[in-house]
């Protein structure tokens, strides 16, 4: 039994985008909810989501994430979900506006990071609020990685 201070705080990654820190430098982080159906979660829960080409929207005062691919459920038959429907996102109002005014005023864009399943058990989604980086910043970032990897290298032959 742990210590009581001490919460493990335990996040199952579901789906990631991996290529948003790469196309997007990223200037906030946010946490919305999914509004899911059943059969949703069920697909989310075996791990075959894919949220690399989707985005988050603001329409009529709530955010919604669109184009996201969350599979058909196979046990589900008739009963089951759009692969590629429009999910609203569950954020405070506060929030919806900042983001919103962000979007507006200084052109930026919301892209999703991941989803995952909180501690209780919740589909949460990791939202990111980034500009787009120009092709010189994304070769600076190759550069800096691959220099990263060779000086790694370089380190672990020498000792």
């Amino acid at each position: 039994m742990a210590p009581k201070g001490s919460q493990r705080v335990v996040k199952k990654i579901v789906a990631e985008n991996r290529k948003a820190r790469f196309n997007y430098e990223i200037i906030d982080t946010y946490e919305a909810g999914l509004v899911l159906k059943g059969t949703e979660v069920k697909s989310l829960r075996e791990g075959k989501a894919n949220i690399a080409e989707s985005y988050a929207s603001d329409e009529d005062g709530e955010m919604w994430l669109i184009n996201s691919y969350l599979p058909e459920y196979l046990q589900a038959n008739r009963f089951n979900h759009e692969p590629r429907r429009r999910r609203k996102l569950l954020m405070s109002k506060r929030e919806i506006n900042r983001l919103r005014a962000a979007i507006n005023r200084e052109g930026m864009t919301l892209i999703p990071l991941k989803i995952y399943f909180n501690d209780q058990g919740r589909a949460k989604l990791e939202l990111a609020l980034g500009k787009g980086k120009k092709l010189h910043d994304k070769r600076e970032t190759e550069k800096a990685r691959d220099w990263n990897r060779e000086k790694s290298r370089l380190l672990k032959d020498r000792s």
